[in-house]
């Protein structure tokens, strides 16, 4: 990785399908909108959705030389991801390890960010090959953030995923749930469909700050499938979040 980066907070979750990747690009463009520099490495290689969710789907990386330039979504906010190499959307990447970990060498060593504020790194779920090998060869992680939904057999996954983390000597920066309760657009009740603050108790089990809830909205979906991040709406789930991103630059003391 050449330029600098300051600090570099990787987004996890012990399962596929909690919104991992929503949070990283919603986080990413949060901080870029409050005037930090921020890069997205999406590490996803089998299911790589943040260039759809931050509007910059079917882009093509430059090269100069042997340095790989991210894609730039604002002149703030740069992306990599491996979406970005595959012949066209509904290719399938079969690869065997030692293919995926030379790619990951590459964007972890080769690619030119210039100078960042954040590097957010969204990380595939689990706890396998290649989220330890990113995480190992990330060096000076701030730490992790974690997202679960708030139903146990997310809650199952993810706390295994804080233990991850904890093995790795990571820092872990807090846990959002996504999810959380949806509220009927017609009659205004609140339904918690997944259960009740779940994220919130298991985070006062493992000791680790609870940095707040997304409900279950429409908009969310509506916004990622236009590439337009849902943060840059004037709607209760974009407020909610400003204020996870609040409690996380508090966190890490870096405010402006």
């Amino acid at each position: 990785m050449t330029g600098t980066t300051t600090k570099k907070i990787v987004v996890m979750s012990g399962k596929g399908g909690v919104g991992k990747s929503t949070v990283s690009a919603n986080l990413a463009y949060n901080l870029s909108k409050k005037g930090y520099k921020v890069g997205v490495f999406d590490s996803d290689f089998h299911g790589p959705t943040i260039p759809r969710l931050m509007g910059v789907k079917n882009r093509i990386l430059d090269t100069i030389g042997d340095t790989i330039l991210p894609v730039e979504v604002t002149p703030d906010l740069k992306v990599i991801s491996m979406e970005f190499l595959l012949l066209d959307n509904d290719s399938p990447l079969i690869w065997r390890g030692p293919m995926k970990m030379n790619i990951i060498n590459q964007f972890i060593q080769k690619v030119d960010w210039g100078a960042l504020d954040f590097l957010v790194v969204d990380l595939p779920p689990g706890t396998g090959d290649e989220p330890l090998s990113i995480a190992q060869e990330l060096k000076d992680v701030e730490g992790a953030l974690i997202v679960t939904t708030p139903q146990e057999v997310s809650l199952d996954a993810v706390r295994k995923s804080v233990n991850f983390a904890r093995k790795l000597d990571m820092n872990i920066l807090g846990v959002i749930e996504n999810m959380s309760d949806f509220k009927c657009p017609h009659c205004g009740e609140t339904i918690t469909m997944f259960g009740v603050e779940g994220g919130r108790n298991m985070s006062e089990e493992l000791g680790a700050q609870y940095l707040g809830s997304i409900p279950l909205n429409a908009d969310i979906v509506v916004s990622g499938e236009k590439g337009l991040p849902f943060s840059n709406q004037d709607n209760t789930s974009a407020e909610l979040f400003d204020e996870i991103v609040e409690k996380l630059l508090n966190k890490i003391g870096d405010k402006r």
